[in-house]
């Protein structure tokens, strides 16, 4: 008898403690959570003004962030759209909702995203009150994991002036260059479109400098063919017609 009490006692000090544990836990989630999103708010601001060649270290991310201007944009009709709260706006979540996405047939989801938002978040630089910089979201499937990032245009929306990624699980040493700054290194400067189409791409191996497709080619990552394909693809796929061509065209005409 003496043993079967001590067997009970054991379990219930156990689910006591298992209880109050998951308590705790699920407790602390709640309260840490505004802090998460918090945290993770400031880092795609970061990495927005990485993207774009603004970030100072010296100062802090939102007094930076001060001098962007956040708009939404109809991918359809290339054209702005007037929203109560941009900041409201999920992308990731209206990519994956049926009715305020599209979805893409095989011919077309080069970056294997299945479906394409309706709507999309771009960020405006200005400088003295001229067009400076466009940063715009991307995201698609390199080896293991979509990608998602940030490519950002000059002024003459055809250089780019950086590209990073702030959110992936390909694998570090490898697809995971993607965050190596000597790598990032050489996406500035290189030209999007010739004559009228997408010609930006990854190599494999190394571009042949002085090639005279030189201006569009940055180098392979190496031992990361398909990571470097899914980057090539998803570029072609956000800077094309089914992305941010249409908007790009009517935000150089002046019609955006």
């Amino acid at each position: 008898m003496a043993s079967q009490d001590s067997i009970q006692k054991t379990l219930t000090v156990a689910l006591l403690l298992c209880f109050v544990c998951s308590v705790i836990v699920s407790a602390a989630a709640v309260i840490l959570r505004p802090m998460q999103e918090s945290n993770k708010a400031l880092d795609k601001k970061k990495n927005i003004l990485l993207a774009a060649g603004l970030y100072q270290e010296s100062l802090s991310v939102d007094e930076q962030f001060s001098a962007i201007q956040t708009r939404i944009v109809d991918l359809s009709t290339g054209l702005f759209v007037d929203v109560d709260d941009v900041d409201a706006f999920d992308q990731r979540k209206s990519a994956k909702d049926p009715a305020t996405s599209q979805a893409l047939s095989s011919d077309a989801d080069i970056a294997k995203i299945s479906r394409r938002e309706n709507q999309a978040v771009v960020y405006i630089v200005e400088s003295n009150d001229t067009f400076d910089k466009i940063i715009l979201p991307v995201h698609g499937y390199g080896l293991w994991s979509t990608l998602y990032g940030f490519v950002a245009l000059e002024s003459d929306l055809n250089t780019i002036a950086g590209l990073g990624f702030y959110d992936h699980a390909e694998t570090p040493g490898l697809g995971g260059e993607v965050d190596n700054p000597r790598w990032k290194a050489f996406w500035p400067g290189k030209q999007v479109y010739k004559d009228g189409e997408v010609a930006i791409e990854v190599v494999k191996g190394a571009v042949i400098a002085g090639s005279d497709r030189a201006n569009y080619q940055v180098d392979g990552l190496s031992g990361a063919t398909l990571t470097s394909r899914g980057v090539s693809n998803l570029l072609t796929f956000w800077l094309g017609e089914d992305g941010f061509q249409a908007f790009l065209s009517n935000l150089k005409s002046g019609s955006a």
